[in-house]
């Protein structure tokens, strides 16, 4: 059964015994060896094809180009002094040494903001574990299985996390989650003893705390590598940790440690769920993907304003809009709403980035279009048509307490990331709306399933990578468990002839 930990501050005085602590804690699930149900084995294949999809689509975006870049730098080999296979790059036949494998395809799978997430007393992206921990299992020529038994630990210790432990509270990226849950699932990989994941796990958490600014005002291309740094600093933390390197003890709890000066203080006390000895790890099932290329709690507002759109197609004319009114949940209001107080939000120029976390340019759009693309619904031009400037303007958002509370609600059947919509039109008419969760979402219209992902996979593929390497690389996945040691670089997609070109790559510093 789950086991629910306190964590709080202890005074150095107090030697806090080292299985108290909650990296220790972390460290006993990594190591316990638990079977894989096979429930979760299927969902982690489905990750795979998911990370894989939206990786694929980036190939040729500016972050991912650079990120590639730097990887190729820091080839492996023993010709560069280096032991282990190395590990593969999407898109390109290349290895590299393994760390730089998860900085560019970590960069890869977060660019587009289109893969899994979950929700809670923080919010997360689970599926960037999947990139430093194959990584290293490609290294060291692990097996199928032995990649299943580590993703899900990875699934497993940042859920646990994100339930119990808020970070945006104090203004500190969720990545803070992702170095401790990538070290624990790299450590279930290699079957470390706890005391070298206890160091990993330390180590992992005291390189990645960083404040939210990559996710204010105006969003950078740091977003997308802020997760990859996590994890890249994931698989150094390990090669330390197993070369004897200690980590700063105790992390989490120690007086001049984490909680008591990153997060609640010294008073604080938090309840972190963790599985007991024996028990499965199960967490990835309570976490969901993305049908459209945006911020997670846009989900639900897409698939409602494609609704309102087919009933009301005079919404998108502004001329017959007095103004929207969403009301929502605390955090969508904040982070992606009108309570940020960004400017940006509401700026035609604005990036990529910072357009993906404006509710109201993405409510507007797909209000107008009917639809959601990855790549067309955030065009310069598109960001910029005056029709839809003027109704984007006409949007604003409000925190509904009853949406907040069902947010952060424990009950999986009441969870909701959504909201409700008051429009009022010129001629004085009103329409009202709501949406609890988004299409895609497990409670939703229409829940993914493996046909979704496939096809997900395959339209996102489309043009990029030939038929045949599409069909290699789903059968490579769908045949995970069956892997040998070595037969992981499957995983790796070529893109086709002619569409990367490595010689166009920024020059940097390598």
């Amino acid at each position: 059964m789950t086991v629910t930990h306190t964590v709080r501050v202890h005074r150095s005085e107090e030697n806090t015994p080292r299985e108290e602590q909650l990296a220790a804690k972390i460290a006993a699930v990594a190591a316990d060896q638990v079977p894989v149900e096979p429930e979760v084995e299927e969902m982690i294949i489905n990750r795979i094809i998911d990370n894989a999809s939206v990786a694929v689509a980036s190939l040729n975006r500016g972050p991912i180009v650079s990120a590639r870049a730097q990887a190729l730098s820091h080839r492996s080999g023993a010709a560069c002094g280096q032991s282990g296979a190395g590990a593969s790059v999407f898109g390109i036949t290349e290895k590299v040494s393994p760390e730089w494998a998860a900085w560019a395809n970590g960069v890869a799978v977060r660019e587009l903001d289109y893969h899994d997430t979950f929700l809670a007393a923080e919010y997360s992206h689970p599926g960037d574990n999947i990139p430093p921990i194959l990584a290293v299992a490609q290294h060291k020529e692990s097996s199928g299985a032995d990649l299943i038994r580590a993703i899900a630990t990875g699934y497993e210790i940042q859920v646990d996390l994100v339930k119990g432990i808020s970070l945006h509270k104090h203004k500190i990226d969720h990545v803070a989650h992702l170095g401790p849950s990538a070290a624990a699932g790299i450590g279930t990989l290699l079957g470390l003893d706890e005391e070298t994941i206890f160091q990993a796990v330390g180590q992992a958490l005291h390189t990645t705390t960083a404040t939210r600014q990559s996710r204010k005002g105006e969003i950078s291309t740091w977003k997308a590598h802020a997760p990859a740094f996590a994890g890249k600093m994931a698989v150094e933390a390990v090669d330390r940790a197993m070369r004897g390197q200690t980590s700063p003890v105790p992390i989490y709890e120690g007086e001049d440690g984490v909680i008591a000066w990153l997060l609640d203080g010294k008073d604080a006390s938090y309840e972190v769920p963790l599985p007991g000895k024996g028990e499965p790890k199960r967490a990835i099932l309570d976490t969901y993907t993305k049908e459209h290329s945006a911020e997670y709690q846009a989900q639900a507002w897409i698939d409602l304003a494609r609704r309102l759109h087919n009933e009301h197609p005079e919404l998108a004319d502004p001329a017959n809009v007095e103004r929207i009114e969403i009301a929502t949940s605390h955090h969508t209001h904040y982070v992606i709403g009108s309570g940020a107080n960004d400017p940006q939000k509401y700026d035609p120029t604005a990036s990529r980035e910072t357009l993906d976390h404006s509710i109201m340019y993405i409510f507007t759009v797909a209000l107008q279009d009917g639809a959601w693309h990855h790549v067309d619904s955030y065009a310069p031009e598109r960001a910029q048509r005056p029709d839809t400037v003027a109704l984007w303007h006409k949007v604003t958002t409000s925190e509904d307490p009853e949406w907040t509370r069902r947010y952060h609600s424990l009950d999986i059947s009441e969870k909701a990331f959504g909201g409700s919509v008051k429009i009022t039109t010129t001629d004085g008419r009103t329409i009202e709306d709501s949406i609890a969760v988004a299409d895609a979402h497990p409670l939703g219209a229409r829940p993914f399933a493996r046909e979704q992902y496939i096809a997900k996979f395959r339209t996102l593929a489309e043009g990029l990578v030939e038929e045949a390497e599409i069909e290699r690389f789903l059968d490579a996945a769908q045949r995970l468990s069956s892997l040998g040691a070595g037969e992981l670089d499957q995983l790796n997609i070529t893109a086709a002839p002619g569409v990367i070109d490595l010689a166009a790559a920024p020059k940097g510093l390598f």
